[in-house]
């Protein structure tokens, strides 16, 4: 039996960015521009943070299908990674 999430449907996308409870790594999740809507994928970008908490250094990135990108938002969430304002790019 597949999840049912209350954070986010087929219409809605992960997009923000989330800071891990250390304050050592930040993710970004953006929609991927050129995909086609009724396929949308997304874009993660994890970087290492600097000591003031911004992005300080590329780690990697990731194309995921909404369903899985969702899962890794409330995954992180559910670890304590908190949504902070930062803009990728």
């Amino acid at each position: 039996m597949k999840p049912n999430y209350s954070f986010g449907c087929s219409t809605s996308m992960p997009n923000g960015c989330l800071l891990n409870p250390e304050g050592s790594r930040m993710i970004f999740f953006e929609e991927c521009k050129n995909s086609p809507k009724p396929n949308l994928k997304i874009h993660t970008h994890l970087f290492y943070t600097n000591h003031l908490g911004e992005p300080g250094g590329y780690k990697s990135s990731e194309k995921l299908n909404i369903e899985s990108a969702w899962e890794k938002w409330h995954e992180l969430h559910q670890k304590g990674w908190t949504e902070v304002s930062h803009n990728y790019g």
